[in-house]
Order: structure tokens, then sequence, then C-alpha cells
């Protein structure tokens, strides 16, 4: 596997990442968002990521194809559907007759953990990188 390759394959986990980031970001800033211009509160958003397939790969004779991995892809971002959370509290504007308001379907706690977890994925993808980058650097030293 060639030094750039390995940059490419890290640097698109990188871009990933760092939007799953932002995303976690914006639903925690909209935690309590209980109007938007499209109506009703603000619904959770969620990136979705698809592999990139380089190529088919034949081994060993055999009539099954595998696929090399390329890096990832982001696919897009998406509402989530679960329903909002109904929340008494008939002193808010948004209240409705009974005095229930719907609040956005983002719960705190997990968008925490998600951001943990894309946190440590960044920084997976930057040990790979320096890693990478390392060996490429004693790969030249090497001809010296």
């Amino acid at each position: 596997m060639s030094a750039f390759r390995i940059f490419r394959i890290a640097a698109s986990g990188l871009t990933a990442e760092r939007l799953r980031m932002d995303t976690i970001a914006n639903n925690l800033a909209n935690a309590n968002t209980t109007r938007t211009p499209e109506g009703g509160p603000y619904r959770r958003q969620v990136p979705v990521f698809a592999p990139i397939l380089d190529r088919a790969v034949r081994r060993g004779g055999s009539p099954k194809e595998t696929f090399s991995g390329g890096g990832v892809q982001v696919v897009g971002v998406v509402s989530d559907t679960s329903p909002p959370r109904l929340v008494y509290d008939p002193q808010h504007p948004d209240a409705d007759a009974e005095g229930y308001v719907e609040m956005p379907n983002v719960h705190v706690v997990k968008e925490m953990v998600d951001l943990i977890t894309a946190t440590r994925a960044y920084e997976a993808n930057i040990t790979a990188l320096n890693s990478a980058k390392s060996m490429a650097q004693r790969a030249l030293e090497i001809g010296r």
C-alpha cells in the first residue's frame, strides 16, 4: 500500500469525523429549539457514511471478488425520524391546548457519547496519518 493511498484514506476519515462532530455540535445547539422555518421542533441530524471501494480483487483463483477499501465518504445528512419529546409547560409560547410542548428529539447524553466516539475516531485517523508520514520519512532516509 503506497503512502499516498494511506494519506488519502486517513484524510477521508478525518473529513468524515469532522462533519460528524459539526453535526453533533449543531444538534446540541438546537436541543431546545421548538420552532423552525419548516414548522415544529428541530429534528436531530445524523450523517450517513459509505465506504469508498477502489477496485475488485480476485484472490487465489477464487471466482469471488473482494473489494479493496479506499476510505470513507459522506453520503448525506438525514433527519432522525424519531418522534419529538412532549414536555408539559403550559407557560411556553409553543404549548398546545393541553399545555404540552413538542421538544426536539435531541438527547444531550447520547450526543455527548457520540461526540466522544467521533473525537476518538478523529484521533485514531491522526495517529494513522502521523505513522504513515514517519514511515515515509524513514524510507527516504534509507537512500542517504
